[in-house]
């Protein structure tokens, strides 16, 4: 059976997604090497604090970022093109509010919610708060931008890229949002087979994939932002 020839743009974006993933697995090689090393040096209190938070800002921007970052330079695209328009900007942040449902629902019925705090996930969020002024400001603002704005729009870049290599006839079969999900479940390792495990997994992935097809419907991708500003690493 001959092979179906693929489209010049699905040819972009088959580049495309190799660029994005040799650009994080480089990284991600080095920090599976030094991962350790560096995360000793974090906790290091006697340190200064921003010898000690540059080296993990600057691995999680590269894993989380800095591949979509040279397609996006590469292809000399705008922003604009990857949904951050003005346009449907509350309908997309009220849904995508409400793919974050099951996910509260699940964190209550298991008396996870204690607090609230925006990126107080991040291990050096009240490092950053406890400090002296203008420390305390700038350093919540580069983990709000790494940490929140880059790793949300690195979902909307990636999946944007495989649903234009991998085209799907059927509007609820979206190949970008469903990799996305599994890759963040994989990663924040929530594999297992007890009833926990599989109700993390299935929370976080129908946020992943909720925003992404929320982006979608919308043609805006400021809920996948604010989600990861806003509700991800938010509430311990």
């Amino acid at each position: 059976m001959r092979k179906k020839e693929l489209s010049i743009e699905q040819k972009k974006a088959d580049k495309d997604l190799n660029i994005i993933i040799y650009a994080t697995l480089i990284p991600l090689i080095i920090y599976l090497i030094f991962g350790n090393d560096i995360m000793n040096f974090a906790k290091t209190s006697e340190m200064n604090i921003w010898l000690r938070f540059i080296p993990v800002m600057l691995i999680q921007f590269s894993l989380a970022g800095l591949g979509s970052l040279i397609v996006i330079c590469y292809r000399r695209e705008e922003l604009k093109e990857y949904g951050l328009v003005k346009n449907n900007f509350f309908k997309t942040i009220i849904l995508s509010l409400v793919v974050c449902i099951p996910s509260m629902i699940f964190l209550l019925v298991n008396n996870e919610i204690n607090s609230y705090l925006p990126l107080k996930g991040c291990f050096f969020t009240s490092l950053f708060l406890n400090s002296n002024y203008p420390t305390n400001i700038l350093g919540y603002i580069l983990i709000a931008f790494v940490w929140g704005i880059v790793e949300g729009f690195n979902y909307v870049v990636i999946s944007k890229k495989i649903n234009e290599r991998y085209i799907s006839k059927n509007k609820w079969l979206n190949y970008g949002a469903i990799v996305c999900g599994i890759v963040c479940v994989l990663i924040h390792g929530m594999v297992g087979f007890d009833l926990y495990t599989i109700f993390e997994a299935l929370t976080t992935f129908i946020i992943i994939y909720g925003m992404l097809i929320v982006k979608e419907k919308t043609n805006n991708a400021w809920g996948c932002i604010f989600i990861f500003l806003f509700f991800w690493n938010a509430i311990q």
